[in-house]
This record gives structure tokens, C-alpha cells and sequence, in this order.
């Protein structure tokens, strides 16, 4: 009997209409357009603009999407686990919000947070209750709303940051197409470099965590893109050396969209070309746990059954690490 495999089955993205271009932002900080391109890749990003609509509004986007698509109801999906650091409240999770709103009475869900890194954790981890047996369908939503956690007010940080969701269906598959390999690693000595340092128990809010403004993104980028390269670099040498590939025998890496230098050298010590990599930070800056999947999705069209992808990520904490898929359709 051959072992079950999660498959990935369909994707769907989803990304707010209003736009914030780096001309934008030059009317906001110090900054200008050149200076965000040559260092980061973006040129512009999306922003969910309504204050009566949260994180979970994007994911149930991205779920209702997936389910036209892939011709399946509310009621058939057994597991949803988004992956998020801006949920819409501490609790109830983000998840079980979005199976309410899309009316799925069957399903049970949770997040996982994992920083940028958490779509590739929570692809992993939904993985396990398809190959187990456990369950027949399962959604896994990557979705962050990084504008209502991001400081208008530096320079460093505020060019860097989108909101969007996407979501991907996975189901048992008993041929080769599903996941083949996870290295998935965490190093809590980097939550110095990136993190947010109030709104937690360690520093709840107060009247001073407010004045000095620590419930936004913190991040140090000399020593995170450095780590970064290295983190996802060696995860990509990890999955494929444990695998025995080459350059060539990789279709497409789909990287975490942090800062086009990063996805270029990682490419490069992996010997992939940058045609082979999916690239779109250019449109929508770093969306967090939504990365990877509106890579996936907008590249939906080119993929081909059977194509070998990576998945790579890198983010807050430190987490990091490497999947490798074989595509299902």
C-alpha cells in the first residue's frame, strides 16, 4: 500500500484594492522611491484601508475563492489552520473566526504564529493530519494585516509591508505528488533583532507602551538580513542535499517576499536561476505568512504536475526552514 501523501489540490489569492506606492510614502517619511527599490525590490504594496474589517475578512477572501475554484462547500472542509501574527484579537483564534464566517460547521481550526516563516510551518504541520488519516481536506490560510502593526513614522520599516491572505487546499494523495520533505528549525536568540516589543504579557499595554510606541514592528536589518540569507540558504541545502538534488531537478522555489537581495542570494548558493524563482515583492512588499502563497497562486498557471518546488522562509524569532513539494495538478 503506498504511504498517503498531502496534496496540495488548488490555491487562491487574495490582496486589498488600495494601493501605497513608494511615491506614496515619500509624503509620509524620509524616503524616496530609488532608495526603497535599490534595497528592498518594492515598488508598491496593498493596504486594507476599512477599520471595521480585520485579518480573518482576508482570509475568508482567500477561502471562499479557493472553494469556487476547486468546486468544493463550507461544510466539507474538516481543518482550517491559519497562519498569522496579526490576528483580528488575541482570542478567539483567526481561524476559528474565518470557519464562522464561511459557515463551516464541520471543521475545527486553530493559528499557528511563526512570523514569516508561518505558512511554511502550518503547510507542515496540516500536512500531518492528511497523512495520518485523520482527515480528507484541510485549508491552510497564510494572512496578515502588517499595516495596523507597522510605524508610519520609520523610515526602516514602514516601506517594507503589505496585507494579504492566501489559502491552499491540501487532500490525500497516494502517488508521488505532496509534500516529500520539511526542515523546519527555530532559534529564540534572534527576538532581539525582530520582534514587537509590547502588547504581550512580558509588556502588557499601557499608557507608556502606547507613548513609545512599541506595539509596532521592531526590526534591526543588518544582523536579520544576514541571518536571513543563511537561515533559508541552509535550509534549501538541507532539503535538497537530503534528497539528492541539483540545481537543475528544481522547477521553482518559491521564497518568503522580506527583501529581493535576500530571495536573489539564496537562489544563487542554491544554483537556480532567477527564472525559476518566484518573485512578486515588487507588487506587494512583505505580507508576512501571505508570501509564499500569493507566489503560488500567481504562478498557478505555469505550474505543471509533477514540477519539484521549494518553499523557503525566514522570519521573527528567529524561525526558518525549507519544504520540498512535488505539484499535484
Amino acid at each position: 500500500m503506498n504511504q498517503i501523501k498531502a496534496c496540495i489540490k488548488g490555491v487562491h489569492g487574495y490582496v486589498p484594492e488600495d494601493v501605497l506606492t513608494n511615491a506614496d510614502l515619500e509624503k509620509i517619511v524620509d524616503t524616496h522611491d530609488e532608495w526603497i527599490r535599490t534595497r528592498t525590490g518594492i515598488q508598491e504594496r496593498r493596504i486594507l484601508r476599512d477599520p471595521n474589517k480585520a485579518t480573518s475578512d482576508m482570509g475568508v477572501e482567500a477561502v471562499k475563492g479557493l472553494m469556487e475554484k476547486c468546486n468544493f462547500g463550507p461544510d466539507e472542509i474538516d481543518l482550517l489552520i491559519c497562519a498569522t501574527v496579526t490576528p483580528d484579537m488575541v482570542f478567539p483564534d483567526t481561524a476559528t473566526t474565518i470557519l464562522y464566517k464561511i459557515g463551516a460547521t464541520n471543521a475545527f481550526g486553530f493559528d499557528i504564529n511563526a512570523a514569516c516563516s508561518g505558512f511554511l510551518f502550518t503547510m507542515t504541520t496540516a500536512s500531518q493530519f492528511i497523512m495520518s488519516g485523520a482527515f480528507k481536506k484541510v485549508v491552510v490560510v497564510g494572512a496578515d494585516l502588517m499595516t495596523r502593526i507597522t510605524d508610519y513614522e520609520d523610515r526602516a520599516t514602514c516601506i517594507l509591508f503589505g496585507d494579504a491572505a492566501g489559502a491552499v487546499l491540501l487532500e490525500p494523495n497516494e502517488g508521488s505528488a505532496g509534500l516529500i520533505d520539511s526542515y523546519l528549525r527555530s532559534d529564540g536568540s534572534g527576538k532581539e533583532y525582530l520582534h514587537m516589543k509590547a502588547g504581550g504579557t512580558l509588556r502588557p499595554a499601557s499608557e507608556e507602551t502606547v507613548r513609545n510606541r512599541e506595539h509596532f514592528v521592531y526590526q534591526e536589518g543588518r544582523p536579520v538580513f544576514k541571518s536571513a540569507v543563511k537561515g533559508m540558504a541552509g535550509a534549501v541545502d538541507t532539503v535538497m542535499e537530503r534528497n539528492g538534488l541539483q540545481g537543475d531537478d528544481i522547477s521553482w522555489i518559491a521564497p518568503h517576499q522580506a527583501n529581493l537581495r535576500i530571495i536573489q542570494a539564496v537562489a544563487d548558493h542554491a544554483h537556480v536561476p532567477m527564472e525559476k524563482v518566484m518573485v512578486n515583492i515588487q507588487k506587494y512588499g512583505n505580507t508576512t505568512s501571505a508570501t509564499i502563497p500569493l507566489c503560488l497562486w500567481e504562478w498557478e498557471d505555469k505550474l505543471h504536475k509533477g514540477d519539484l518546488i521549494i518553499m523557503t522562509a525566514f522570519g521573527g524569532g528567529y524561525t526558518y526552514g525549507a519544504s520540498l513539494w512535488e505539484w499535484g495538478y
